[in-house]
Parts: C-alpha cells; sequence; structure tokens
C-alpha cells in the first residue's frame, strides 16, 4: 500500500510538468511559433509514450492483483481446511448447513452430517443457543468441546478442550476424602465376652473391614477398639458408593450367623476445604449416622448436602436407665436457670406430640418454673381433636396452652425452648421462637435428618425409642418426688405411646412396657385412652374407599393412590396405612392422596424389614424406619405415585447389589 501511494504521488507530479510544459510552450509559440511546433511535437510524443507506458503498468498491476486474490482464496481454503477447530453453520431451524472438515472426524457419513439437527451433534446445543449461552462445554463422543455462539450468523465453533478436562478430571477424582469407621455396639457387645470370644471377633472384624479397604484402595489405620480412620480420594469413594457400601452387609451378615450383631457406621467428609475442616465433615457425618440409630453412611461435603446410605436394619437399643437419668438432671438445671419454659411440637400435632409436651410440662412445675405449651387451636387433626377437648375441660391444665402470638410476648432471652417429637426447624409450631433465646433442648425418638435446630443445649434423640413420650415418661422418673400427674395427663402420655406402637405391636421394647407401667401406676386411664382413639363412622367409610384402590407391588408392598381431585387428611391416610399393613403379606405400605392446602401428602409405614424412611426421604420426607412421610408441592397423584415406585425398585437393586 505505501508503494501503491508513492507511485499515485508520482504520477500526479508528472501530470503537473506536463500542464506546466504546456503553459510554456504557449508563450513560447507566441515569441517563437517554430520553436514553439517543436517543443509541441516533443511534448505530444512524450506524453503519448507516458500513456503508453501507464496503461502498461496499470495492466501489470491488475495481473498481480488477480494473482495475489487467486493465492489468497486458495490460502483461505486451505486453512479453513486445516483448521484446528471445528466450525458449523446452521439454519433458523437449527439444522446443519455446513461443517468444515474437522468436524467430519466425529461421523463419516458427510451427507448425514449435513442437514441434522444440532442435537446430532449434542443434546444441549440447542437449548444453549436458544438461552443466549455464549460459551459452552459439550461432549462429542470421547471428547469434550468449549463451544463459542455467535447466535446473530448462526455459527458455531468447537474448540478442543479433552486433554484439559482429563486433567480437571484427574484432579477432582484424585482430591482427598476422609472415611471415620466406628463399631456401633462393639462395646456392648464384648461387655459379657470371654477374653478369648472378644479376640476371636475383633480378629474378625478388623479383618473384614481391612480386606475392605485393601479392595477399595483405603488407606486405614485402627485409632480405637471400635474407631477406625480411612482416607481416600474422590474416585474410590464414587467406586464404594456404587455398591451401595456393602461392608455394611458383609459385617451384618456376618457377624450375624455368629449372633453377635455387630453393625457399622461410617462418616465420610468432602469437599474443597483444609484437612482440619475436611475432618470435621467426617466427624459430623458419623454423628449424623449415629443419631439416625446407626448401621448406615453418611456423606457430608462443604455445602453442608448429605446422602446416606444403608440404614436398612432397626436400630438396636443402647439406651440404658444411666443416661435416661443423666438427662433427667440436666433438664432439671436448665430449667432452674430458665424465667421460664416454653414448650413446642410439630405442626399439625399427634398424641406423641401433645402427651410429650404435657410431660414436659410437669417437670417445668416441679422445679418450680413457670411451663407453656405453643398451641395452634387452627392446626389440630381429628386424631387429637378428642384429648384437647378433654383438657380443655380442665381449666388448669387448659391455661398452660398458649397460641403462637401470646408465645412471642412472653418469651425472654433468658426462657428455655424444649421441643418435643421434631428435630426439624421447619416443622416445629413456630419456628420464629427458635431465634428468641439461646437455650433449646430437642427430645425426640425420629431418625436425625439433614435439617436440625442450630446450636441447642441439650440434645435427647433416641431413634429405637418407641415414641417421644416414653422418652419424656423416662424423664418424669427421676424428677422430684413431689410430682404429681394428673389421671388426664398420664393418660395423654399413655395415648402417645400406644398410637405410636399401634398398640404396642411395632417399636416396642421392654423399656416401653416400663414406661406404661409407670403412667399406668401415676392414674393413666386405658379406657379413656379408647375413648380419646374412637373413631366416627365417616372417617372409617373414607378409610375403606382409600384401602379399596389398593395395588400389590413388589410381590409385597401397598400402594394406594387416591382418586384425584378427593382430598384427604394427613391423619386419615396415616390409618390408611397402618391398615393396610395388618393384611397378609404386606410389609410395607404407601398412601397416597391429595392434601387440602394442595399438596399431595405421601404417609408410608412398615413392619421392620424396609426402611420406610430412606425411602421418604428421597421425596424429602423423613421420619422413622417403619413410620415416615413426606409432602410434595406442585405435582399429581399420579406423578407421585410414579416417583415412589422408581423410588422403591433403586431401594430393591440397591439391596441386591450389595
Amino acid at each position: 500500500m505505501p508503494e501503491l501511494k508513492r507511485k499515485r504521488l508520482l504520477d500526479n507530479h508528472i501530470w503537473i510538468i506536463y500542464i506546466l510544459s504546456a503553459i510554456l510552450l504557449a508563450v513560447l509559440f507566441y515569441y517563437e511559433w517554430i520553436i514553439g511546433i517543436v517543443g509541441a511535437v516533443l511534448l505530444l510524443a512524450s506524453l503519448a509514450y507516458s500513456i503508453q507506458r501507464e496503461n502498461k503498468r496499470m495492466e501489470e498491476l491488475q495481473d498481480e492483483i488477480k494473482l495475489i486474490s487467486t493465492r489468497v482464496k486458495m490460502v483461505g481454503k486451505e486453512a479453513l481446511s486445516e483448521l484446528p477447530f471445528g466450525i458449523v453453520l446452521y439454519d433458523e431451524n437449527y439444522k446443519i448447513e455446513w461443517a468444515n472438515p474437522y468436524m467430519r472426524q466425529f461421523n463419516t457419513d458427510e451427507a448425514e452430517v449435513i442437514g441434522s439437527s444440532l442435537n446430532f451433534l449434542s443434546e444441549e446445543l440447542v437449548t444453549d443457543i436458544k438461552e443466549d449461552r455464549k460459551d459452552t462445554i459439550v461432549q462429542l463422543d470421547e471428547y469434550y468441546f468449549h463451544t463459542k455462539i455467535n447466535k446473530n450468523e448462526r455459527l458455531v465453533y468447537f474448540i478442543d478442550e479433552t486433554e484439559r478436562e482429563q486433567l480437571r478430571t484427574v484432579y477432582e477424582n484424585d482430591k482427598t476424602v476422609l472415611f471415620i469407621i466406628f463399631l456401633d455396639n462393639y462395646e456392648d457387645i464384648t461387655l459379657p465376652m470371654d477374653d478369648t470370644a472378644k479376640s476371636l471377633l475383633n480378629s474378625e472384624v478388623t479383618s473384614l473391614i481391612n480386606d475392605w479397604a485393601k479392595r477399595n484402595g483405603l488407606y486405614m489405620k485402627r485409632t480405637s477398639q471400635e474407631r477406625f480412620l480411612a482416607i481416600g480420594t474422590r474416585e474410590i469413594l464414587r467406586q464404594i458408593e456404587e455398591v451401595k457400601f456393602d461392608i455394611l452387609d458383609e459385617i451384618r451378615e456376618i457377624t450375624g450367623e455368629q449372633s453377635t450383631n455387630v453393625t457399622l457406621s461410617i462418616g465420610v467428609g468432602q469437599g474443597d476445604v483444609p484437612l482440619p475442616q475436611l475432618g470435621e465433615l467426617a466427624q459430623s457425618s458419623l454423628d449424623l449416622a449415629l443419631g439416625r440409630g446407626g448401621d448406615q453412611v453418611a456423606i457430608r461435603d462443604e455445602a453442608g448436602k448429605v446422602r446416606f446410605y444403608g440404614g436398612k436394619t432397626n436400630p438396636m437399643e443402647k439406651r440404658t436407665r444411666v443416661r435416661a437419668r443423666v438427662i433427667s438432671h440436666a433438664m432439671t438445671d436448665l430449667v432452674k436457670v430458665s424465667d421460664k419454659v416454653i414448650i413446642m411440637g410439630h405442626k399439625s400435632p399427634d398424641m406423641d406430640s401433645v402427651g410429650a409436651a404435657i410431660g414436659i410440662l410437669n417437670i417445668a412445675k416441679a422445679n418450680g418454673v413457670e411451663g407453656y405449651i405453643v398451641f395452634d387451636p387452627d392446626d389440630v387433626d381429628t386424631g387429637v381433636q378428642r384429648l384437647v377437648e378433654a383438657i380443655q375441660a380442665d381449666e388448669e391444665l387448659w391455661e398452660r396452652f398458649i397460641d403462637p402470638d401470646k408465645a412471642e410476648d412472653i418469651i425472654t432471652s433468658q426462657s428455655l425452648i424444649v421441643i418435643v417429637d421434631t428435630h426439624k426447624p421447619s416443622m416445629v409450631a413456630e419456628p420464629a421462637l427458635l431465634a428468641k433465646t439461646e437455650y433449646k433442648v430437642v427430645i425426640d425418638h425420629h431418625r436425625r435428618g439433614e435439617e436440625f435446630i442450630d446450636n441447642p443445649t441439650l440434645v435427647y434423640m433416641e431413634p429405637y425409642a418407641s415414641s417421644t413420650a416414653e422418652l419424656v415418661t423416662e424423664l418424669l422418673e427421676y424428677q422430684p418426688k413431689t410430682i404429681k400427674l394428673k389421671m388426664l395427663e398420664a393418660t395423654a402420655l399413655l395415648s402417645g405411646i400406644i398410637v405410636d406402637t399401634k398398640s404396642f405391636t411395632l417399636r416396642t421394647g421392654s423399656r416401653t412396657f416400663d414406661a406404661a407401667s409407670y403412667l399406668r401406676a401415676k392414674g393413666a386411664d386405658t379406657v379413656l385412652v379408647q375413648q380419646l382413639l374412637k373413631e366416627d363412622l365417616r372417617v372409617y367409610l373414607q378409610r375403606s374407599k382409600l384401602i379399596e384402590r389398593t395395588e400389590i407391588y413388589r410381590d409385597k408392598i401397598a400402594i394406594v393412590a387416591a382418586e384425584p381431585g378427593e382430598t384427604y387428611g394427613p391423619v386419615l391416610i396415616a390409618q390408611a396405612a397402618d391398615t393396610l399393613l395388618t393384611m397378609t403379606g404386606v410389609t410395607a405400605s404407601f398412601v397416597i392422596s391429595e392434601r387440602e392446602d394442595g399438596r399431595v401428602g405421601v404417609s408410608a409405614r412398615s413392619l421392620g424389614q424396609i426402611n420406610v424412611q430412606i425411602i421418604m426421604e428421597r421425596m424429602n420426607g423423613g421420619g422413622h424406619l417403619t413410620n415416615a412421610a413426606t409432602q410434595i408441592e406442585d405435582t399429581s397423584v399420579e406423578d407421585v405415585e410414579l416417583l415412589l415406585k422408581d423410588i422403591i425398585d433403586e431401594y430393591f437393586e440397591g439391596r441386591e447389589t450389595k
């Protein structure tokens, strides 16, 4: 370009010279016409020569431009064919119009590619374009590509990122994961054994765990008689998760054959955090697994998300009267330093929740502190309506029941909140009260879930207990002897036990009968219990209508899906699930129906062989091994039924692959 500019500048100067020469000749011709004629001839000859030379030079320049243009086109075509990245043009219907040779390596048939949808290359590509994403990662065969999308030109570039993705995968897979392995009931089982039997059991269990660790590439070290520490990677954890932590079943089955029944709990910590924090995650996971009854695995990451495996057996009773006495004395100390005790059960309280709350009210009374039960009269199920009516007839007891608004008015920072029959803040009668004081006690018999009350002062959770009423009754036994339960109060506690054990048929241990015996001695009226638990004929007929729709799934599971548009209360569907368990061959039951609040409710029951809590947790619910439930928003009964069956299938397939 500079050369062309110089040539043009030179041409301009020549033409100026010609013009000046012509003017000079005109003057000369005026004075010496002969010399002027000679000069004019010479000037014309020079001008003709210059024009001829300029034309020739322009022809040469055009030939040169054509040659360069041809070479540029050839180089461009060659470069486009040899580019180390892919280019795809698509039309307004997201169909491929053209692809450079680089993209053809992913399909040998070019005709099949041209005219195909972009989804032929990647199922997410059309969605990415519609959502105006400029950069995405897509996978073609075993390759990974960083795509750059030019929506205006309908153009997509594919830049190979396979090596980078492989390095990232290796990096992610090699991140450290900590395992804390705990023998749940080792101390209790080995206590009565002689040294020989204890040594044999210890050797066998240790051998099983060591073999499992070596098989999966874990480094493991025993830190105490009942605790092991193992170190692995995310890739190892993924492989172990694929077989659902089969070590749980191995230990249970082999020790079960010898009638020792040792079980494992494992806490796993993973995440992009320093090692000390990783250890804290592993320990908190183990605490969560043990809080849910043991014989299971809890995996927690830095975001607090938890995954569970195992937990398919009924937890063995490890509770002792010593622990009940210690908790009772700790409760006494907390009550005495409080200005008042605020007691809360869960929303839509049942017999167990109300009965346990009344028991805690008596603990406060026995220690000379005012107690109040938070109770919303607009949130009462028919199952407790008769009990509420009986309480209302007792003015002294009823005045201790207050609504949430009054509770917020009287609570202070020195008050003690006692939560019974739940440990989830979203389920308590009035969640706002939890932030009013730092002193909180949680008493519950459900397996611990991921959601939990923040910073509780005292926690008494026993997932193998029949009911919260049973736990509270044991605490009452170690309170000052001045405590005197009223007949109605003792009956309320006994009703909670009877309802949750299905009249002492489920989750019933020797301690359950001890608690019932204590309450009976305190005046609990079994006849009144039967009156409180009676149901009217209309409810019975509704339940029967539901049961008529029963489907037997996988030979032993009863599933009921209510007619679309028909709504049933949670108590009624729970009763239907209980009734189905009494049928021959049924080991678990699930009842699904629409609720008045627009959600779809599921009530689940089992005889213990199937852990319905795990199944309900997969549906964002929870509960106990034999008694669980969930509520799901923005869905239909049919969709929930399909989801439930898929989860049940996964549950059984997971057990079979172990």
